[in-house]
């Protein structure tokens, strides 16, 4: 079984790069809500280090819940893969399941102190998990799948500010609070979008955005999605670095004449990576003057 895990895991979720992943998330969202509120100091202990890992679990949940959800049609357009070709078995799958689920429940706990966001953000998860209870409808609709399923990224967002805010006595729904759960949130959505927009060369069964929208549309939607994060990325830079907002304005910016090159010639490149090079620079600037604040704190 550890083999064959160990297969499925380097496939569809690398552990040590997802567990990074995790850490960075939650801490990434942790400072920027006791930097844009002022909060004077910090000190990190065994609850930060739970918060990570119930991020890095939860979306190991979904990851293997999604598998669930699509084996029958992922034995169709995804045959390759590690659950569909059988190189990994259901059981295998079913024990990792569970475990995650009692890990993480025993986890918040005992430990955490935001007890009702984390049952909301596992109730959200595990609604998914089963289609809402509407798989009828909600699978054979591409839109109505990344309306219902696509929000959990704002979930997550809570539970790490409700554990923050919690922690140091700050408001939970402030506006400035509200704003970095959508900051976060926007880069989920753009790339789940992006990832299924394709030159009409590339379109196969597979259905995308483009394909039901038409790939210029569907790119459309993305500027508008991106100019929304630009936004709200801007207002958070510009409390903490005024100076540094003009990278996110730049980086914008060119990511609007990628796309318009996109859209008058989409056989040229694939958009997703263009974009996913836009979230790296937004992001890493928002974690670099994080550092830059925290590391003047320290010292």
């Amino acid at each position: 079984m550890i083999k064959r895990l160990s297969i499925y895991f380097k496939e569809m979720y690398p552990l040590l790069p997802r567990l990074l992943v995790g850490f960075l998330l939650f801490f990434e969202i942790y400072f920027l809500v006791i930097l844009t509120n002022n909060y004077p100091s910090f000190n990190i202990g065994v609850q930060e280090i739970i918060g990570s890992i119930t991020i890095f679990l939860f979306l190991m949940f979904l990851r293997i819940a999604d598998d669930f959800k699509d084996k029958e049609a992922d034995r169709i357009l995804f045959p390759d893969r590690a659950f569909p070709s059988g190189k990994v078995k259901e059981n295998d799958l079913v024990i990792v399941f569970v475990t995650i689920i009692v890990v993480t429940i025993v986890l918040n706990l005992f430990f955490m102190n935001n007890l009702l966001y984390f049952v909301i953000l596992a109730g959200y998860g595990a609604l998914m998990s089963v289609w809402f209870f509407k798989k009828n409808v909600i699978q054979k609709s591409l839109p109505l799948a990344l309306i219902t399923h696509n929000p959990v990224q704002l979930f997550l967002n809570l539970y790490i500010v409700s554990f923050t805010c919690l922690k140091y006595g700050i408001p939970i729904f402030s506006i400035t609070n509200i704003i970095i759960l959508f900051t976060l949130y926007w880069p989920g959505l753009i790339w789940e979008v992006s990832r299924k927009i394709r030159a009409p060369k590339d379109e196969t069964e597979y259905t995308t955005y483009s394909k039901l929208f038409g790939y210029k549309k569907a790119t459309n939607f993305i500027l508008f999605v991106m100019f929304l994060d630009m936004l709200t990325s801007a207002f958070l830079v510009y409390m903490l670095l005024p100076y540094a907002v003009i990278t996110v304005i730049i980086s914008y910016l060119w990511l609007i004449f990628k796309c318009r090159q996109f859209i008058d010639n989409p056989e040229r490149f694939k958009l997703v990576s263009k974009i996913e090079l836009y979230e790296y620079i937004t992001e890493g600037t928002m974690v670099l003057i994080e550092i830059i604040f925290i590391l003047g704190r320290v010292l």
